[in-house]
């Protein structure tokens, strides 16, 4: 009897595999024919059949994806990831799709998921390209303008990419479709930030000439000129800094520049209305948290200016100066163990900064 039972168990479970795999194979041969729509169909009622399988979640929503259906590919590629969270592919696709829907801040999560595991290198442009679009649309713009690097140092230049990189640059949460209609201030801009990162500073300083010409009062545009001057001519950086807050008073990261311009001259009263209004204007930058803490720190107001420096480094904890700030803070407030760490992470910043650029 037990016997008879399991065979009649395996008999309806051969059954049931027939459909399935004769609609995979369905599937696959309208997928390689090209027909598109007939292929989509078919994945759809082999992985209702078997919701396990993995390749045919990946089909069906890579060939959503390449339909322009969005909304349905990212639901197909949730599954793929579920059942392999290392499918590197699919969290690219998957993220690539949430773009496409407007869920910025988890398509950014999901390219940089994509990132932990090796892809194609076509694949790759694609998500650093939007790994860039999401920090610019999320208001991250000083990371966003990082990311662009990995394009200036393969010497990748197109016009829709200096757009963007425009964008980064004079801090404007768009993109690039959004801006479309008028696009001349950006691709100045990212022109003009591009040549920087390659130290053609000649090409970049006229390039800034005609910017400003053409865009005098435009958000950010000073700004970004006096980021550029800092290094080699403090005093009109200082200048152009201060005319950015003509045109855009509530900038937190012009007064942000300005406190840590001031800072670094050891001036600290000058420095300190700009830095309260960085951090109360954009607490959310890692400068204003910076220059604010550090200007507490000369002020002797210690504990308070650990908090502010504290949130700087949260929020960058790649920047050396904040770093060193926290170990002379917490040295003052009799932290030693605290400063001791700050200490030995900015010593290995400063190893690793040396052996990266010798």
């Amino acid at each position: 009897m037990l016997i008879a039972s399991i065979v009649c168990l395996i008999g309806i479970a051969a059954q049931a595999a027939a459909p399935f795999q004769d609609l995979a194979a369905r599937a696959t041969a309208a997928r390689e024919a090209n027909d598109v729509p007939h292929a989509i169909e078919l994945y759809k009622q082999s992985v209702d059949l078997n919701p396990r399988w993995e390749e045919g979640w990946w089909y069906l929503g890579s060939l959503l994806y390449d339909s322009d259906q969005y909304a349905a590919g990212r639901d197909a590629l949730k599954h793929v990831v579920q059942i392999d969270a290392k499918a590197a592919p699919a969290w690219a696709l998957l993220g690539l799709c949430e773009f496409e829907t407007g869920e910025y801040s988890t398509s950014l999560d999901d390219i940089r998921r994509a990132f932990a595991q090796q892809l194609d290198p076509q694949m790759e442009s694609v998500l650093h390209y939007h790994e860039a679009l999401l920090l610019t649309r999320l208001g991250r713009f000083d990371e966003a303008v990082k990311a662009y690097t990995w394009f200036v140092s393969r010497g990748v230049k197109n016009p829709e990419l200096m757009v963007a990189f425009g964008l980064a640059a004079l801090r404007t949460p768009r993109l690039p479709k959004e801006v479309a209609g008028d696009p001349q201030r950006f691709a100045l801009a990212g022109q003009a930030a591009y040549l920087t990162m390659l130290r053609d500073y000649k090409d970049a300083n006229e390039t800034f000439d005609h910017l400003l010409q053409a865009f005098p009062r435009a958000h950010y545009v000073h700004y970004l000129y006096g980021c550029f001057l800092l290094a080699a001519k403090p005093d009109e950086a200082m200048a152009e800094l201060r005319r950015e807050l003509e045109i855009t008073p509530a900038s937190g990261a012009a007064n942000a520049m300005l406190a840590w311009v001031l800072l670094e001259r050891g001036d600290t009263d000058a420095a300190r209305p700009y830095a309260r209004a960085a951090a109360a204007q954009d607490p959310s930058l890692p400068l204003a948290q910076y220059v604010w803490g550090r200007s507490l720190l000369e002020d002797g107001k210690v504990n308070v200016s650990i908090e502010h420096l504290q949130l700087a480094e949260q929020r960058d904890p790649s920047n050396i100066e904040t770093h060193m700030s926290l170990a002379t803070a917490y040295s003052k407030s009799a932290r030693p163990l605290d400063a001791r760490r700050e200490r030995l992470q900015t010593l290995e910043m400063l190893r690793a900064n040396a052996h990266e650029n010798p």
